[in-house]
């Protein structure tokens, strides 16, 4: 019995794929071929259709990686297929059977109308319905050579397996010499399309799938094998389209048995996770868009039923952009219900790395997207792919009016399951969020039998609830859903041993999902990050990128702040349009590819010379509103503060004029070594330039354990099991060399500086510190030229810590230090923003840092009895893949020990060290535009309201963790103010404050969010 099931099995295999499925556009003959190859980056389309094409014929080699060749195809329909339906067969000789992931085209009529995308899984095109026979076809095709990325070995990536086995021998310089030809054509045919046939292997397809993932003992399985056997006898091998509507007629009492009264239910979510970069550059990102948005509303001309979601404003604006027809396209069918705009964000970015306002920037700019181009206020917050979930991430949710959110990354877990796949997330100040994680463990669908049947079996609610979602569609490089994944869907629906599945989008699912789970007691509760136990090197990968991106989100602050101060003081003009774009563009690459640093060696160079002119700019604008303010009369300098805690005799938000800039103590020589003592603290380095002592003078504590050294640079071996740029292993801590000796330790006019050199690299670092601060600055250059190493910065203190505070967007979380568990020992790498601290109840430290992102904090005993807590910095790393040179050259970046600190120090310092001070010529103060009396409720922005009403906006949240009273004051005479969203669009909060004497009393729960928008008085009223 078991061997006629494998035989019964092995035959449907074979029948189906090698006779049934060729059958489909059996009658063809082939189309005349002219190409056109383009110099450099792509033309626009009209250029493309008037192009002077050359003969050219299946078999030809053709693109070069990255290059772009146009074809135009042309043929007449013969007279015999009158009243047939007619599809060209374009097969452009793919690379793989991946979507996205290999040479793509799209089809365009001659009137320069896009008609659908060509990709390994996607090779038909419509002709005709029912050919008049005679009549001419003609198409152009814009093919993109866009090579196959793949990691080949120790020293090398290569751009294959190639249908012309030839490689591309460079990846991040689009103006090299781009080799040998990648492609060859396969087949360019005219066709009759066979329904039937068609048809038959969509019946076989789902039955054979449904019938595998079925227990061997369960009598259904042998139901469909029986009827599948009859189907396949009536099959005639020579003439396939003769016979299967025979066969499929065999089949129809297996495909008509309906599914069982329980059955689980599955939201099927049309979907295209298009990475907005990756192992392609951005301008190819919006040739792909411009692809699967055309395939999805080709295919809703004929599916109703069918409906989809685009999750990023972004590629939605580059289509209204480059691509406007297709763009109408899509707006024609979101009135029809079908394209569904969904996610609320601008991009799917990483949320572990960007900073607080850059989050609720994305909201702010996905959702006004959707709202005046398609009238759709968005609901959910979609993510699948983003490298686990800072947890303040509800709260941001909730004031940007998302009631769901979805994910299925934490799926990729390593070491533990995530308990739940529907359930309550709760955020840092007690916000919870209704969150789903598809059971079928993707985001890339294509709802086979083995998907269905996983959803079933994985689903982890199964007592509370009995329904789950499915993102079906090709993704990651696009492509979408195909007429195939629907004709899955449309058998699925109601079929016996299946669950059943329904095509609907988010907004059908989750009021539906929310209501099973409040009928049942309601949902379980999940408190705190999402934290992803894999791709934890994404914390450190191309530090060039992450600076960029955290210098940019400190210079918008203070260019909007500025502008704002100069607008509402001297009437200058606000910078709306400026601001917007260079919003839009830091929010671009905070993708969840680019800003982690995972992306081709091209994304990362474009990324850098992006970042150079938006800080060229925003600096530009930040002098002129700061000239505007200083009153440039006179011969002395005045002091500008950005920061939002008053520093040296500057309020925070204001300028004061100042004689003299606060330096650093000077080195004082100690044996061999120097000290560094500022009254406050006392630092002790030796003599090869590691740092022996630091003492706490006014609590008379030692920092450091007996015997250890600090600002100790460790190399590891880092060559994690896979996915080179994304992750770090945690046996790289097996091997470490510590980076001991020093060229050079020599005392500067204000600092230590120590030179060392290692491998093919060098560092050197100039200790200082400042006059009243408890704060050792370390600025550190490094000439990096390992490979698949990683540096780290160590600094051992003599705390036993219980946990470590680590600062994230609006506030901070705790994790233990100890392992106790699984969960706590996977989170040996851990994300930080600008500070991280550890302590005891009465005494601690913390490092602040101006660009680095993963930490790794550890506890050991020592035989005195005491205990270390070690807080390492990881600086750089080297990985290969997909960029070999990652992080090669020279950096620049600065970290500092704040000794004998609290949390609220380090919030403070956190701020101070990534918004120094500006100094320029002038005579005038400049008082704060608004103020706060409370150090832990910080003010993140001010800036003039979006809707250029010319109403103050100001966003601020609770940062230390506590109930917080406060009073905001403004610089200027207001008339109203009340409470928005992130949208800056009121809401009723009336506990959250109330006006007094022209001041607003501010009370707030612990890491609360608040935006206040005020309503200057009009001049001289």
């Amino acid at each position: 019995m078991h061997n006629d099931r494998e035989v019964a099995e092995q035959r449907l295999h074979r029948v189906l794929n090698e006779r049934v499925r060729p059958a489909v556009h059996a009658r063809a003959v082939p189309l005349r071929v002219e190409i056109w190859d383009p110099p450099g980056e792509p033309v626009p389309v009209a250029e493309g259709l008037a192009a002077p094409y050359r003969p050219a014929r299946v078999g030809d080699d053709w693109g070069p990686a990255w290059s772009t060749s146009w074809f135009k195809v042309s043929g007449t329909v013969p007279a015999e297929w009158a009243g047939l339906p007619v599809e060209a067969v374009l097969d452009l000789g793919f690379a793989t059977h991946s979507a996205g992931f290999s040479a793509e085209g799209l089809v365009y009529r001659a009137d320069g109308t896009a008609v659908k995308a060509l990709n390994p899984r996607n090779l038909w095109l419509p002709v005709s319905e029912a050919a008049a026979g005679g009549e001419e076809f003609t198409a152009f095709i814009e093919a993109a050579a866009n090579p196959v990325v793949m990691h080949t070995g120790p020293d090398s990536l290569s751009f294959g397996p190639t249908a012309v086995g030839g490689r591309a021998p460079w990846i991040g310089d689009p103006a090299a010499d781009p080799g040998a030809p990648l492609y060859r054509l396969r087949r360019l045919d005219l066709a009759v399309f066979d329904r039937n046939v068609h048809e038959l292997v969509q019946d076989l397809d789902v039955l054979g799938q449904l019938m595998h993932e079925l227990s061997p003992d369960a009598p259904r399985r042998w139901q469909i094998l029986r009827a599948v056997e009859r189907a396949l006898d009536l099959v005639d091998l020579q003439d396939i389209g003769g016979s299967a509507a025979a066969a499929r007629a065999a089949l129809v009492p297996a495909l008509t048995a309906p599914a069982s009264a329980s059955a689980h239910r599955v939201s099927a979510v049309g979907h295209a996770h298009i990475d907005t970069a990756w192992l392609w550059p951005l301008r190819e990102t919006v040739r792909k868009v411009a692809r699967t948005v055309s395939n999805v509303t080709q295919l809703m001309d004929d599916h109703s039923e069918f409906k989809f979601v685009m999750s990023q404003a972004q590629q939605l604006a580059w289509l209204k952009e480059h691509r406007p027809e297709v763009y109408a396209r899509a707006q024609e069918k979101a009135r029809t219900g079908q394209f569904l705009p969904t996610g609320s964000l601008w991009v799917e970015p990483d949320t572990n790395i960007s900073g607080g306002e850059a989050l609720a920037r994305q909201f702010v700019h996905g959702k006004r997207f959707y709202l005046e181009e398609f009238g759709v206020e968005t609901e959910e917050m979609w993510l699948p792919d983003t490298f686990g979930y800072n947890a303040a991430l509800p709260q941001l949710m909730k004031l940007a009016g998302v009631r769901w959110f979805l994910t299925q990354k934490i799926s990729w877990n390593t070491t533990n399951k995530f308990p739940h796949h529907t359930f309550w997330w709760e955020g840092i100040d007690g916000t919870r969020i209704f969150s789903h994680f598809p059971p079928v463990d993707s985001y890339n669908g294509e709802l086979s039998g083995a998907e269905i049947a996983h959803s079933v079996r994985n689903f982890q609610d199964k007592a509370a609830a009995n329904s789950s979602l499915i993102p079906f569609g090709y993704g990651d490089g696009g492509g979408g859903p195909t007429r195939e994944m629907l004709a899955r869907a449309s058998r699925l629906k109601d079929l016996e041993g299946s669950a059943r599945i329904d095509i609907e989008g988010p907004a059908d699912f989750f009021p539906r999902a929310h209501a099973e789970f409040e009928a049942n007691g309601g949902a379980p509760v999940w408190s705190g990050e999402l934290y992803l136990e894999f791709h934890r090197g994404t914390l450190t990968s191309q530090l060039a990128t992450k600076q960029g991106n955290r210098r940019s989100e400190h210079l918008l602050r203070e260019a909007e702040l500025w502008a704002a101060t100069a607008a509402v003081r001297h009437g200058q003009p606000y910078p709306y349009d400026a601001l917007d774009r260079l919003w839009k563009t830091v929010l671009l690459h905070q993708f969840h590819d680019i800003l982690p640093g995972t992306s081709i060696a091209w994304v990362h160079r474009e990324a850098e010379e992006t970042y150079a002119a938006v800080a060229e700019e925003l600096g530009a604008l930040i002098d002129a509103a700061q000239r505007e303010l200083a009153g440039l009369e006179g011969d002395g300098t005045i002091v500008f503060n950005a920061a939002p805690h008053a520093r040296a005799g500057v309020p925070a938000f204001g300028a004061v004029p100042r004689a003299e800039v606060p330096g650093s103590v000077a080195p004082v020589p100690d044996g061999d070594g120097f000290v560094l003592d500022n009254g406050l603290v006392r630092i002790v380095v030796d003599a090869q330039g590691l740092i022996v002592s630091a003492r706490d003078l006014v609590a008379d504590r030692e920092a450091l354990p007996p015997g250890a050294r600090a600002n100790l640079l460790q190399l590891h071996q880092d060559f994690p099991n896979q996915w080179d740029a994304w992750d770090i292993d945690v046996f790289y801590r097996n091997t470490v060399r510590d980076l001991v000796d020093a060229e050079s330790v020599t005392a500067t006019g204000d600092g230590i500086r120590v030179v060392r050199a290692f491998g093919a690299s060098r560092v050197e670092q100039t200790l200082t510190l400042p006059t009243g601060s408890r704060q050792l600055v370390v600025d550190t250059v490094v000439d990096w030229h390992e490979r698949e190493r990683l540096l780290k910065a160590a600094f051992p203190l003599d705390v036993r810590a219980a946990h470590s505070t680590a600062e994230i967007p609006f506030g901070h979380v705790e994790r233990p230090t100890h392992t106790n568990t699984s969960w706590d020992a996977a989170k040996f790498e851990v994300c930080a923003h600008r500070f991280l601290h550890v302590g005891e109840r009465d005494w601690g430290a913390a490092l602040v840092n101006d660009s680095t992102y993963g930490h790794e904090v550890t506890r050991d005993v020592r035989a005195d009895g005491g205990t270390t807590t070690t807080v390492r910095l990881s600086l750089l790393r080297s990985s290969r893949f997909p960029d070999p040179d990652a992080d090669q050259g020279t950096h620049r970046l600065r970290y500092a020990l704040v000794i004998g600190a609290d949390v609220a120090d380090a919030v403070r310092e956190g701020y101070h060290l990534n918004l120094p001070e500006r100094v320029l010529p002038g005579s005038a103060s400049v008082a704060p535009l608004v103020a706060v009396d409370h150090a832990g409720v910080v003010v993140e922005a001010v800036k003039l309201a979006d809707d250029r009403s010319g109403d103050v906006v100001v966003r601020l949240y609770e940062a230390h963790g506590v109930r917080a009273r406060a009073t905001l004051s403004a610089g200027f005479p207001f008339t109203s103010v009340g409470v928005t969203d992130l949208l800056e669009r009121p809401l009723e909060d009336p506990a959250s404050h109330h006006v007094t004497d022209g001041e607003v009393q501010l009370t707030l729960r612990p890491f609360q969010i608040l935006t206040l928008r005020l309503r200057p008085a009009a001049p001289g009223a």
